[in-house]
């Protein structure tokens, strides 16, 4: 059982009548994380993420692993370093790195650390800039010295989850645009431009169900792919006031893209109806790309087709930003003082306060609260459960953090717990309601929310997605 004594939560406290010079724009979210001692600055543009907050990135983090390998995904490791050497091979270190953090070693030999591309579609055309991932360069040359990869091994779709880097040059609103971020990357292998798209659209399909997961409103932007001309590319974006990319999307079917790329025309590219786009603000927080050959030729990752003979490896790359998610998410869903979680992230599913120490009722109402913690731990599983156990504070102060903080629920055993007749637990939902229930009642209320979760965690591939990934693992038979 998690108690609120022993959690590290540094809030911030500030004096009744003091003026707080604001020196930056802060998002929602940068704000409410920040007080609720959630995150706290480690310097400009760095984040350190507090016990609570941690619980939600590794719930986020789970979930795209459960995603990834339904999808067929492996999990590896890549080093933070990455060679300029590599880069060089691919072309990319000709274009604009200003972004990026360089390190020599003591031999003279320059590396880069995890940098992420975040390109405009401008930048698309005049930069030759095609990717938002960090190390196709780093896991394409890993393959290229493998021993030979048969083509009964593909498609093959490796994934790593962890930090990324970029000098910003004006980092802002918290966890959405920071120096130092936390993604999970994917780079796809196989052996044909028709494999290939099969595993771009199990890929995105599987992303669709993650965001469709979090219950939070996106658009999946069909993005630029400048001079890779037949090649795909996705973004997926949460529509929020702070969003820097602009997008237009249509009423009528639905179709979203970016305004950079739409901005002449007035028509949908889609249905063609007219004078139906609408322009909005998005967070990207997801990008998926089919890169053909681009990086495999130059650096030599091949595979021996049916006939023993070298042919390039045909990838993809997908990368979602986990800590963009987790901000952007509470910038969308939270209000402008109290925090809501995605029912899947949220760090705890309810909290339980008992009486405050002293009072009359604390006696009786302690066996209520106890036999109540124990009923959520059956239901919620134990770790689920966040016992406010801060009696040295009012119920009512406990129950405003508690607010705050965005809990799924916040049930109360106070004075009307231990009525005589008809005794009544408060219950409040982060929705903003408020009610008093028996005992039975408000396990019934908690049992219902985890069944919700239950159904979102087992959302599934459809059966025509199933029947796509068996294709692809029977292929290297059927050649």
């Amino acid at each position: 059982m998690n108690r609120a004594s022993k959690i590290f939560w540094p809030m911030l406290v500030k004096p009744k009548d003091a003026v707080i010079k604001q020196t930056e724009q802060l998002s929602r979210s940068q704000k409410l994380l920040t007080e609720l001692g959630l995150i706290k600055s480690g310097s400009n543009g760095t984040y350190q993420i507090m016990p609570i907050a941690q619980r939600s990135l590794d719930k986020c983090i789970n979930l795209v692993q459960q995603n990834m390998v339904e999808a067929g995904g492996q999990k590896i490791t890549l080093p933070v370093l990455t060679s300029t050497a590599l880069w060089k091979k691919s072309g990319r270190l000709e274009g604009d790195i200003s972004e990026f953090y360089m390190v020599r070693d003591r031999s003279g030999k320059q590396f880069l650390m995890s940098p992420v591309s975040v390109w405009t579609i401008r930048e698309y055309f005049l930069l030759n800039a095609i990717s938002f991932q960090t190390h196709e360069e780093a896991v394409t040359a890993m393959l290229a010295t493998a021993a030979p990869i048969s083509y009964r091994q593909l498609p093959l779709r490796l994934y790593q989850i962890g930090p990324k880097f970029r000098d910003e040059l004006k980092s802002r609103f918290g966890m959405m645009r920071a120096k130092e971020f936390l993604m999970k990357d994917m780079y796809t292998f196989d052996l044909s431009q028709e494999t290939a798209k099969d595993t771009y659209d199990i890929i995105t399909k599987a992303y669709d169900r993650f965001f469709q997961q979090l219950e939070v409103p996106f658009v999946k932007v069909n993005a630029e792919t400048g001079i890779m001309g037949g090649s795909l590319s996705h973004e997926y974006h949460y529509i929020s006031s702070v969003g820097e990319d602009t997008l237009v999307k249509c009423e009528s079917c639905g179709f979203a893209g970016n305004a950079e790329v739409f901005h002449q025309s007035s028509n949908c590219p889609n249905c063609q109806k007219a004078d139906n786009l609408s322009q909005v603000h998005g967070v990207e927080v997801a990008h998926t790309f089919l890169l053909g050959d681009k990086y495999s030729k130059p650096l030599g990752a091949t595979f021996l087709n049916t006939s023993g003979k070298p042919q390039s490896l045909i990838m993809g790359c997908y990368g979602i930003g986990l800590s963009r998610v987790l901000a952007a998410s509470l910038e969308v869903l939270s209000t402008d003082q109290e925090l809501r979680w995605p029912k899947l992230l949220a760090p705890y599913d309810v909290c339980v306060i008992g009486p405050k120490q002293g009072s009359k009722e604390q006696t009786l109402a302690e066996r209520v609260e106890y036999n109540l913690l124990e009923h959520l731990g059956d239901i919620c599983g134990s770790d689920e459960v966040l016992h406010d156990d801060r009696k040295d504070l009012t119920i009512g102060k406990r129950l405003l953090d508690g607010k705050r903080l965005g809990h799924p629920f916040i049930i109360v055993a106070g004075a009307k717990s231990v009525l005589p007749e008809d005794p009544r637990l408060e219950l409040h939902s982060s929705d903003g309601n408020k009610m008093e229930l028996n005992l039975n009642e408000a396990l019934q209320m908690v049992n219902q929310y985890v069944s919700q979760k239950k159904h979102l965690i087992n959302i599934r591939m459809s059966t025509k997605e199933e029947e796509q990934t068996n294709r692809q693992q029977k292929v290297g038979h059927t050649l």
